[in-house]
């Protein structure tokens, strides 16, 4: 790894694994290393063409880490050949960062943890912090030269929840973590406030599920919170135990994949998946069980 430990800002945090964050001073200073990619995930997707960290490359989650057909993730054939294309080695340190407190960053984090890539980490801060400190963002699209990566067989079972494993959590009365805003957990909306109402036919939570919004997580820099305010929050109002068996959700597994990480890699939470089905499978299912 080009980091034998974190930065003292990552570890006056109190993470219990600080090594996935790294700051932009760090990634300034490696914006060269050829064991270091840095990978840019947007919501807006045109974010990356108008200017972007100098050698970074962009990753679509829609065009990228989805199957083209089905409503599932790529395989591990086309996870390799991604891999290549990026100039991505089975030892390359890849880091993720993108707008909206690195909400897709942490969701192509989940995607490339899929298929057990081992050495992933979020720029703190993401596009937004980068931005604020007036650091060099370039329009050139870099080209490396492609790799040979060996990819194992994808394993959803330790970090993906599917709706048959959400069944079983209201059945025992296991934790269940709803990350949307308040107004969808509620029912009001279908989406967050000010997009398209569109993906579900009913609106509410899976019942059981407490609401814990995904940007709560984060300060008003992008920047993860300290661990004990993460606590406060996720332990202290929503009652979740570190060896707690939690399935978090939104409305297709973008913002939960936030949460996964904050409480997977920051509070050391070992039994943490994500139910990328989220609310637009969960709201369309015939007979589904709904709160509001």
């Amino acid at each position: 790894m080009p980091q034998a430990t974190p930065s003292s800002k990552i570890l006056e945090k109190g993470y219990t694994h600080p090594e996935v964050l790294v700051t932009t001073d760090w990634v300034e200073e490696h914006l060269k290393d050829p064991k270091v990619r840095i990978l840019e995930s947007n919501e807006d997707i045109l974010l990356y063409d108008l200017g972007h960290v100098p050698g970074a490359l962009k990753i679509d989650w829609h065009t990228d880490l989805q199957d083209p057909i089905m409503r599932d993730y790529l395989d591990s054939a086309a996870f390799a050949g991604l891999m290549a294309k990026l100039g991505i080695g089975n030892e390359t340190t890849v880091v993720f960062y993108g707008d909206k407190n690195n909400w897709w960053a942490c969701y192509a984090l989940w995607v490339f943890k899929l298929f057990k890539h081992p050495d992933c980490r979020v720029m703190d801060g993401g596009r937004k912090k980068w931005e604020a400190e007036r650091r060099p963002l370039v329009k050139d699209v870099p080209s490396y030269p492609k790799t040979q990566y060996k990819a194992s067989d994808r394993d959803d079972a330790p970090i993906r929840a599917f709706r048959e494993d959400v069944l079983r959590h209201i059945k025992d009365r296991k934790p269940l973590i709803d990350v949307r805003s308040p107004q969808e957990y509620r029912g009001e909306l279908l989406h967050m406030p000010d997009y398209p109402q569109e993906g579900a036919l009913r609106g509410g939570h899976v019942p059981g599920a407490r609401n814990v919004p995904w940007a709560r997580a984060a300060n008003d820099d992008g920047t993860f919170k300290a661990a004990g305010d993460l606590r406060t929050i996720y332990e202290g109002e929503a009652g979740l135990r570190s060896n707690a068996d939690v399935i978090a959700y939104c409305r297709i597994g973008e913002r939960s994949s936030h949460t996964w990480f904050a409480l997977t890699y920051l509070l050391g939470y070992e039994h943490v998946r994500n139910y990328d089905g989220s609310w637009t499978e969960w709201g369309n299912v015939v007979r589904a069980p709904i709160e509001k």
